[in-house]
């Protein structure tokens, strides 16, 4: 395809950063007795894009408290490793000769900030889109809309490397092109809608050539 602009979700598919999620979440959900396992967090948060609060209580004060804490310890959790998936600064390093790139992510960007703080990879991105920066979160097409609108590109030449089903949902809603490489926790989920599933991140060289 004819590539001028890729559109990277950030967790799951720049950086193994959503297991520590799925512990932080877990951690506030014990904290009432509930046991939130891997299948679970999967499906409603990673598929979805739901709460996993909503597993354990109706009280909005209450979940309110549980996000709070759970984002102060992913936060925790975070800092100080690197969180970098194997191949993806060679691989965007490479891209970056041919094709502007951008980041499209639901991370908070006060996470964003920790997982890229020592990533070296921020140069590669002409923009970054958090949850700060729109109102509807994917699986609803506003991220990639509004990326689209930054971008300046016509759709139909912008590519998205998602690794769920909400952002595979989210892109194709926008009318975009998507590639989905699976991450360890989303490989079970449908990704019949994509355009392309990728096995490794260095595909993407050799195919946008």
């Amino acid at each position: 395809m004819a590539c001028e602009f890729i559109f990277w979700d950030n967790d799951g598919v720049l950086v193994d950063t959503e297991g520590l999620y799925y512990q932080a979440s877990r951690e506030a959900l014990a904290q009432l007795g509930f046991d939130l396992t891997p299948e679970q967090f999967t499906a409603i948060s990673l598929a979805s894009g739901r709460s996993v609060f909503e597993l354990a209580t109706n009280d909005q004060a209450l979940m309110e408290k549980l996000r709070q804490w759970r984002n102060a310890r992913y936060g925790k959790l975070l800092e100080g490793r690197d969180h970098l998936l194997p191949g993806v600064r060679e691989t965007l390093a490479q891209l970056a000769t041919r094709t502007s790139m951008a980041v499209v992510t639901s991370s908070r960007r006060d996470h964003f900030e920790i997982i890229h703080a020592n990533s070296r990879l921020l140069a590669f991105f002409d923009f970054v889109l958090c949850r700060e920066d729109y109102r509807e979160a994917k699986p609803d097409p506003e991220p990639y809309l509004l990326a689209l609108q930054h971008s300046g590109r016509d759709p139909r030449n912008c590519l998205v490397i998602e690794d769920s089903a909400r952002g595979l949902e989210a892109a194709k809603a926008a009318g975009l092109t998507c590639w989905v490489i699976p991450s360890t926790l989303t490989s079970g989920q449908d990704f019949s809608t994509a355009d392309r599933i990728l096995n490794r991140i260095e595909d993407l060289v050799g195919l946008l050539a």
